[in-house]
């Protein structure tokens, strides 16, 4: 492990759950610096679907004391360690291809800490369904297509129309989320299973 995990092993034996917030703190600071390295040009499907699949693993992201976060026995605290670490081994890697402008590659290097998280979050919260890379970018790919046909070349003549054309029709707003849709449905199921459990409460 390197020296940051380390350091916060010690912490947790006041707080077992403290990876909960370290992985989602985690990627919302990468997917904030994806976002800035992209976000002047024309978002490519790969691109758009990198975002979305960040967007439905941090998406309702509970608190360590919420009543869905279930507690861990050591084996399964292990399990965590590890993948934390391995995250975090990924880290140098991302910002080096930061540095280098290195998109693509920065691309799948999210999606690989994307996924550290989402087993991170699967341990802790093992109810709250999550897809795969692989479903989101189908969809966005799809939506991409449908963006691509609809664009004229012959009245098309910088890279900023085309942009703006990707906008107007699909209504993106990257600092949210990119809008296949599945982030947004995800915050609906996560809503109505704490109505859920707010109900059984009474």
């Amino acid at each position: 492990m390197n020296e940051n995990v380390e350091e916060l092993k010690a912490k947790e034996a006041g707080n077992p759950k403290i990876w909960l917030r370290v992985a989602s703190e985690r990627l919302s600071q990468l997917r904030y610096v994806y976002l800035v390295q992209i976000e002047d040009g024309i978002p490519t499907a790969d691109q758009r679907a990198c975002l979305e699949y960040a967007d439905a693993v941090l998406i309702g992201w509970p608190d360590e004391d919420a009543e869905q976060v279930v507690d861990l026995d050591e084996v399964q605290l292990d399990q965590v360690r590890k993948v934390i670490s391995e995250m975090e081994d990924k880290i140098p890697l991302f910002r080096k291809q930061e540095c280098d402008g290195e998109i693509d590659q920065l691309s799948q290097t999210l999606v690989m800490i994307t996924e550290c998280v989402a087993q991170v979050r699967r341990h802790y919260q093992p109810d709250f369904p999550l897809p795969t890379y692989q479903e989101i970018h189908q969809v966005v790919q799809q939506e991409w297509n449908e963006d691509m046909s609809r664009i004229d070349p012959d009245q098309v003549t910088s890279p900023e129309e085309v942009k703006e054309m990707q906008e107007a029709s699909s209504e993106v707003d990257l600092h949210t989320h990119v809008g296949t849709g599945l982030s947004a449905n995800l915050a609906a199921e996560n809503a109505q299973q704490n109505g859920n459990e707010e109900s059984a409460s009474l």
